[in-house]
């Protein structure tokens, strides 16, 4: 198997003795992020992302496991927490599958396979209302390290 293969891919590989599939032992648990996932919220949060989210889709979704959910004040921003995402994801060796949406910067959508981020402005997110959206997915409460400020948007504690 590649070293690089998701936690998905490993899991739909057929077992080496037979053709039967193997589950994957490796997949986080409700309220455990995979460690590129939270790169990618510590880089949202490092551009000043407001109200980032995480949903857990794995029970209702076959195409993808995480949704990040963030916003950015202005098309630079948008562009910018994008850009932070992608840098960091593609040094830790992650490039993204697809990015979409990066011109016009009112929602930008970065694919990663298992997990998919997505960049709003504030208008284009009260609009689509992915969290409205996916309600019946479960909320990932994220790590006590980040806090969360008077604006909605996560800092991580010194």
């Amino acid at each position: 198997m590649k070293h690089n293969s998701t936690v998905k891919e490993q899991s739909l590989q057929p077992a080496i003795s037979g053709t039967q599939l193997q589950p994957s032992t490796n997949e986080p648990a409700t309220g455990e992020l995979d460690d590129r996932l939270l790169m990618a919220v510590h880089a949202a949060a490092d551009k000043k992302a407001l109200d980032i989210v995480v949903l857990d889709l794995r029970e209702i979704a076959s195409f993808t496991d995480h949704f990040v959910i963030a916003s950015g004040t202005n098309e630079r921003q948008v562009q910018a927490i994008a850009d932070g995402v992608v840098d960091t994801l593609k040094k830790a060796g992650t490039p993204a599958a697809r990015v979409e949406g990066y011109k016009t910067a009112e929602w930008i959508l970065l694919d990663y396979g298992d997990f998919v981020v997505h960049v709003f402005d504030d208008k284009a997110r009260k609009f689509y209302d992915l969290e409205r959206l996916w309600r019946e997915s479960k909320r990932v409460e994220l790590p006590a390290d980040l806090a969360v400020d008077a604006n909605g948007s996560l800092r991580t504690e010194s």
